[in-house]
């Protein structure tokens, strides 16, 4: 892989968790915590976006397990 480029929210203060998200020339999106760095989450734009929608509509629910 590639060297990532990874930017995290303005809204994350210094020394806190934060989430990084990076885009790679391919399109897939990775995403990882600033506490475990070595785990990284990838996913494409059209996989992430109905994710996205529910978060601003409000509309996820708990999965019962």
């Amino acid at each position: 892989m590639t060297e990532l480029t990874w930017q995290r929210s303005s809204y994350c203060e210094a020394g806190s968790t934060c989430i990084h998200v990076a885009t790679a020339a391919t399109g897939t999106i990775h995403f990882r915590e600033s506490e475990t760095p070595e785990t990284i989450l990838t996913t494409t734009p059209d996989r992430l976006r109905p994710l996205i929608s529910r978060i601003k509509s409000d509309t996820l629910t708990r999965s019962q397990g």
